[in-house]
Formats: structure tokens, sequence, C-alpha cells
């Protein structure tokens, strides 16, 4: 931990936060694929590497522990809403601080909770399934533990979202489709709270989508599907068609779904502002929020932690 927060002082000076609460996901061994690992936990950035919006950025690397950094709100500003945060970086690292404690400070100042996964990394080698399958059930736990402690961090059990980036979209995109149905067995208490995602957030997500733009079958889309928003960029090399697909199988579902597609932005911009009217994307976001009445005050007192949320059968 306080490795990262160095890190978070030296890269990302205008993104100031105060100390996150760091929480191991697993009272154990993780379930599923671990990472395949060639050395310690370190951020693999490198001097050539390539700059966003003229700074540098944390590639975390070789996460073999997986963690979740939440972030709360200051009290005068918290509504209750929750997001997880899955940053991207192709499965092979997490680009921690622009998709992920950059994004957790932007959510906190709008008064939302924020629980940055740090899921495991390198998976990018497993074949498929096998690459995503350990991160999606890293962001299922995480989505449990929120629910786990609404008690004690302000929050409310029916409006905690998932947000993903990349590859971290997909794995985001994943645990909301699945509606709370778990790729792994229950391990503790912690679980007996649903892990499925109220809403969903997809930026620039990879994946979803086969060549051809065609949904993959892992994405089961039904009438329960959470509401989700989009961004994309037609230029990214992470294709577009990702977005594209599952919007129009949530349009087809009868599920609120928003989609922004700008003509250039390219990909892995995070909330970094440039010239690129992608970039304004978190405005967008935000009137997003403000629509899903996910901005104001929680209408009651938040349930009491490890009980089971309301809704359908986990």
């Amino acid at each position: 931990m306080k490795y990262l927060a160095g890190l978070l002082v030296l890269v990302s000076p205008s993104f100031a936060l105060a100390e996150p609460l760091v929480v191991g996901l697993w009272p154990g061994a993780p379930p599923g694929p671990p990472a395949k690992v060639t050395g310690p936990e370190i951020n693999q950035t490198k001097p050539e590497d390539n700059l966003i919006a003229g700074r540098p950025l944390i590639r975390l690397g070789n996460v073999n522990a997986p963690e979740v950094h939440v972030f709360l709100p200051a009290k005068e500003k918290a509504n209750g809403s929750a997001v997880v945060i899955c940053p991207g970086g192709g499965f092979s690292i997490l680009a921690w601080d622009l998709e992920g404690t950059e994004v957790a400070s932007w959510l906190n100042e709008k008064g939302i909770a924020a629980l940055v996964v740090k899921y495991r990394v390198p998976t990018r080698e497993y074949d498929v399934p096998g690459k995503w399958q350990g991160p999606v059930m890293d962001t299922q736990r995480a989505l449990s533990l929120a629910r786990s402690h609404t008690a004690d961090w302000g929050l409310d059990p029916h409006r905690v979202g998932v947000m993903g980036f990349s590859a971290g979209g997909e794995a985001a995109a994943l645990a909301a489709v699945r509606r709370g149905q778990r790729l792994y067995d229950k391990v503790d208490a912690v679980d007996e709270v649903g892990c499925h995602a109220d809403f969903a957030l997809l930026i620039y997500p990879g994946g979803i989508a086969g060549p051809d733009g065609t949904l993959k079958s892992d994405y089961v889309v039904t009438p329960e599907t959470p509401p989700m928003f989009f961004v994309h960029a037609t230029d990214d090399k992470v294709t577009c068609l990702s977005s594209t697909a599952l919007f129009t199988a949530l349009k087809k579902a009868g599920v609120p779904a928003e989609l922004h597609i700008f003509a250039t932005g390219g990909h892995g911009y995070g909330l970094r502002r440039t010239d690129a009217p992608v970039t304004q994307w978190p405005r967008l976001a935000l009137d997003w929020f403000r629509d899903r009445k996910l901005l104001e005050p929680r209408s009651s007192e938040p349930a009491a932690a490890a009980l089971p949320a309301a809704g359908p059968p986990r």
C-alpha cells in the first residue's frame, strides 16, 4: 500500500486522494485461474512508454493477491451510490491510476463511493474463458463486499454498480450480464449478499464482440440485465463493435442503455482531457448518473451488513 500511495503522489498529483481502505478480496487462495506472475507486484512503466495527456501512468503488474481499494466520499457529499471500478490493461497489467484511482477521485467528488479492484493479472495467456475468469470472479467478489459493508461504508445496497475500461470493461460487462450468477462457489458470509450490478458504465470495452461485430455467446441479455452506459471511438484499435453489439442486445431486450460513439479519440484516455471530443465523456456520464437518480441522497439508512440484497435469487 505504501508503494502505491507513493506512486500516486509522484505520477498523478492532480488527482489527490486520501489513503484508501485496502481489503483483501479472498480469505485464502482465490478461486479460478491464478495470475501467471513472473516476479513481484510492481509498476512496469518504462521511461519510453507513451504519455496520456502529457503524463505517465502506473502500469501495475504481477498482481497475484487481489484486493479492493475503497475510497469513500466526504460525509457531507456522500449520496449512498457506489461504483466498483475495473481498470484496463489487456489482462496483462492494470492501468492503476489512469483507469482506477483517478476515476475514484472523480466519483468521490460527486458523492459516490469508489471501489477500485486490483484484480489478478496477467491472465492474458490463458485461453478463453480462463483469460477473464479470474478478473470477473474478483469483480463479483468486490460487488458482494460492497453490499456486505453497506452500514459501515454508508452505501445503498440497491445502487451498487460497476465500471470498466478496455479489458476491465470486458470484466465489468461479464459481471453485469451474469446478474448475480457467480463464477465461483460461495466462500464465506460476504458471498451471502448479491454480486449483481445495479448499473454498468463501459468505457471503450473490449472482447464483447467477435471480429464481425457479433455479440459473443457469453453475453446473454435479458430484460433483467442492468442499465448500461457506453463510450467508444470509431478509430479505437479495440473495436467499437463491442459497445454497439451489446447496446443493440440491450435495446432489443428493452433495457435502458446510452451509447456514445465518437469519430476519433483512440484508446486508453481514462478521464484525462485532451483536444479529442471523446475525452469530454465524463460530463455525459454525469448526466446519465443524474437521469438514473444515482446522485440523489439515499432515501433511508443503509441496510445492515451481510444481509442479502433485494432482487432476483442469487
